[in-house]
């Protein structure tokens, strides 16, 4: 497989999507709520704060770019992701800007990553964002294992901290994948605000991974936890990952824009950061 094989196989997935392992958290935690974690001693080892003057794309020293739209990326996804300013820009405010636009019946968006930039094993790794929100609208925060050139997917793993279906705009979803639990078979949880929706304030995603299970949260609250023992195959995640942040229009896995999806839509990142 090649890098973008994964997404051949992704399809396949979300199409029997009712197959994963699902849990649904509704969350109106107070501080008796919160798990114990045990304790942790995180020491900053990456991150981009998004400083810098308006329209200006990211630091290139963090960010490198997926192009184009590569037959759907396997998923009939509509986009054609781009490296223009006005699908992915700082604002000045500090914050990232990923925009979604609709031109006629094309549409342009962005997928930025920090392969062959930076790459990490285990530690915790976070974004406080806000997400679009819209029937087809689908942005994600996740990382693919490093080696995904040299074994392919799902061989090298898949850790999806955020991902949100657009026409849900209270759920968010945990996944991995890797052999043996990929495609239809990914472990996914899902996590949903009582009271509130992920595009209208900013939220912090997460998860903190070690040697034997990551941790996935939502503004420090650890609504599920994947331990080496809960995969029914090989745990793949013993090797360096990179960060991805994008948004994809489309697809099987969120369903397609309506006449009532409102363009354009942005996700805004406030931080990415990666402690170790």
């Amino acid at each position: 497989m090649n890098y973008f094989s994964k997404y051949n196989s992704r399809n396949k997935r979300l199409a029997i999507a009712a197959l994963s392992v699902i849990s649904i958290s509704l969350v109106g935690c107070n501080e008796d709520d919160k798990q114990d974690v045990g304790k942790r001693n995180w020491q900053l080892a990456w991150s981009d704060d998004f400083e810098g003057t308006a329209g200006q794309l990211p630091d290139a020293t963090k960010w490198g770019y997926d192009l184009g739209n590569n037959g759907g990326w396997g998923n009939q996804e509509l986009e054609n992701y781009t490296n223009n300013p006005e699908n992915v820009s700082l604002d000045g405010s500090g914050n990232l800007v990923i925009t979604a636009i609709k031109n006629g019946n094309s549409y342009t968006s962005a997928r930025v990553k920090t392969q062959n930039l930076f790459s990490q094993k285990y530690g915790r790794f976070e974004a406080r964002l806000k997400t679009p929100y819209g029937p087809g609208i689908w942005p994600a925060f996740w990382m693919l294992g490093a080696n995904v050139g040299e074994v392919g997917w799902p061989q090298c793993g898949e850790i999806d901290i955020m991902e949100l279906k657009g026409q849900q705009p209270s759920i968010i979803h945990g996944t991995v994948h890797g052999p043996g639990y990929s495609a239809g078979n990914a472990i996914s949880s899902t996590f949903a605000l009582q009271n509130g929706r992920f595009d209208l304030e900013y939220h912090v995603f997460a998860v903190e991974w070690s040697e034997s299970k990551i941790d996935f949260f939502v503004d420090d609250y650890l609504y599920k936890r994947i331990s080496k023992n809960d995969v029914p195959g090989e745990w793949v995640y013993d090797h360096d990952f990179f960060l991805i942040l994008n948004v994809a229009i489309g697809g099987n896995y969120v369903g397609f824009p309506t006449d009532q999806t409102p363009f354009p839509q942005k996700m805004i990142v406030d931080y990415v950061k990666v402690y170790k």
